[in-house]
């Protein structure tokens, strides 16, 4: 445990020296000063008169359709441009462990390798969660106390943001053990983030395709590669509090993540320096 926590400590540290936490952090900060300071709710006698937000002035009535639409919001973008942001500074943080002189300190210490990868991993991951939470709960909180509007789906919400960061961060460790490259890391990342979408609307593509075999292809490349838009489906259904029905997306990408990893862990393992 002590190793350990010196590793995820390590991550932090160099996630403060290259400015990736408090870049984070800061987007996140003026995001909840944005809504503390524009979000204006009118009481009169105990009750939620109108609120304003946007430049939009709506009835007390609708103030529960109002939070979840804006929470819905600040969930897509956590979701779509906060993993984007998380991948290309976590492809500099694993790339940084791979540079010459940096690798050899690090194997050089007693702890085992596949030990000093996951402990890197957890610290990536942590470093990201650490700035989600914190957007998450504070806007949670503002508009809790704000309009009285409490729920759980948008706390929810942010534990899928995370997990689908975990798993293409597993991508970008696999190819930074196999090339050393933050910049094919995150070129092979944001390849399935584009991809994946595509591959979602299979059932349209299926019939503009003339062969069996390509439609054979297209419902595998479908099921192995991490769901990335059915996610944001996921995340829109924890919001509005509607049952998800189907977690095919959930564990067919935390399979692929866990190949991804364990592929990374054989090859750190048997790679010389």
């Amino acid at each position: 445990m002590t190793a350990t926590y010196a590793l995820i400590r390590d991550t932090f540290r160099e996630a403060f020296a290259r400015k990736v936490f408090w870049g984070f952090f800061g987007c996140c900060t003026a995001l909840l000063l944005f809504f503390i300071f524009l979000m204006r709710v009118d009481v009169v006698a105990g009750a939620t008169a109108t609120v304003s937000l946007f430049g939009k002035t709506s009835p007390g009535q609708d103030v529960t359709k109002i939070v979840k639409g804006t929470q819905g919001f600040i969930a897509a973008f956590m979701y779509v441009a906060g993993i984007a942001l998380a991948v290309f500074a976590s492809a500099g943080l694993v790339s940084a462990m791979f540079e010459p002189g940096r690798i050899e300190l690090l194997l050089s210490k007693p702890v085992s390798r596949t030990h000093l990868l996951l402990g890197r991993f957890a610290g990536n991951v942590l470093v990201v969660a650490s700035n989600v939470w914190y957007l998450t709960i504070g806007t949670w909180l503002i508009f809790g106390i704000k309009t009285d509007v409490w729920g759980t789906g948008f706390l929810l919400s942010s534990l899928w943001t995370i997990f689908m960061f975990t798993v293409l961060l597993t991508v970008i460790v696999l190819v930074g053990v196999l090339f050393d490259s933050g910049a094919v890391a995150i070129m092979v990342t944001f390849a399935i983030m584009i991809i994946t979408p595509i591959l979602a609307q299979k059932d349209q593509i299926e019939r503009l395709l003339s062969s069996e075999w390509s439609r054979d292809l297209l419902r595998v490349m479908y099921y192995v590669l991490p769901k990335f838009s059915d996610g944001a489906k996921l995340v829109h259904h924890l919001i509005v509090n509607e049952p998800v029905t189907d977690w095919m997306p959930l564990w067919s990408t935390a399979i692929f993540g866990a190949a991804m990893l364990g592929l990374a862990i054989w090859r750190f393992e048997r790679r010389t320096f």
